[in-house]
């Protein structure tokens, strides 16, 4: 009986790409970036490393494309929180992109060590240094939309200065929070760390903000 050959799938350029960038980020969450070479993401993605260099033209290309695709990710998540809740009020919505940025899956441990892996690269590296940027002004700005949506429905004029200002300090605890939480995650009971950034952001702008989608207990300590 003759054998069957194996059907050939053409693969589109979004998915060799997208697969290559996954491939980066495993590389780099086990060993590192800087053993994040050619050779051993081509080895990871079980490719060559002529299909890399045909799809990114450097190394430093596929590097910034698997940050910005980690970054975006975590950022996409906070955001998720808010598709199903058009016609909630600004406060509730703020509340949940904050909580949705400060619970499991974007507090993680693993999260937080990819992004600490990349971290010496922002200001050697200019494409990563401007994926970081991106990354940032996307968040902040997500931030700063919420707040004035917030005003807006107290019917509170508030300067586009003052509100950039508010999203920067909000984003800051959001930020230390965040690496805190996935760095020592056992420091911290559950939904404590967004009950922390409700109450720190709510004082930051002025409004009590409601409880999020997270449970929290308080037991005295001891």
């Amino acid at each position: 009986m003759a054998r069957q050959r194996k059907k050939f799938v053409r693969k589109s350029i979004p998915f060799r790409k997208d697969s290559l960038i996954s491939a980066t980020l495993s590389l780099i969450a086990t060993e590192g970036i800087d053993a994040a070479t050619v050779r051993a993401i081509a080895k990871h993605a079980d490719v060559t490393p002529g299909l890399i260099r045909y799809y990114f033209s450097t190394k430093e290309d596929l590097i910034s494309a698997a940050y910005k695709r980690h970054m975006s990710t975590l950022t996409g998540a906070s955001h998720v929180s808010l598709q199903s809740m058009e016609n909630v009020k600004p406060a509730e919505r703020l509340a949940a992109f904050v909580s949705a940025s400060l619970t499991p899956p974007v507090v993680d441990p693993g999260s937080v060590a990819l992004w600490a892996a990349f971290l010496n690269r922002i200001q050697n590296d200019e494409k990563i240094r401007i994926a970081h940027k991106e990354a940032y002004y996307d968040f902040r700005d997500r931030l700063e939309v919420l707040i004035g949506d917030v005003f807006a429905q107290l019917g509170k004029n508030v300067k586009a200065c003052e509100l950039v200002r508010l999203a920067i300090a909000s984003n800051a605890v959001i930020d230390g929070l965040w690496l805190e939480g996935g760095a020592l995650p056992d420091a911290f009971k559950p939904g404590e760390i967004a009950e922390i950034g409700l109450k720190s952001i709510g004082a930051i702008i002025g409004v009590a903000l409601p409880k999020g989608a997270y449970e929290y207990e308080n037991h005295s300590a001891g």
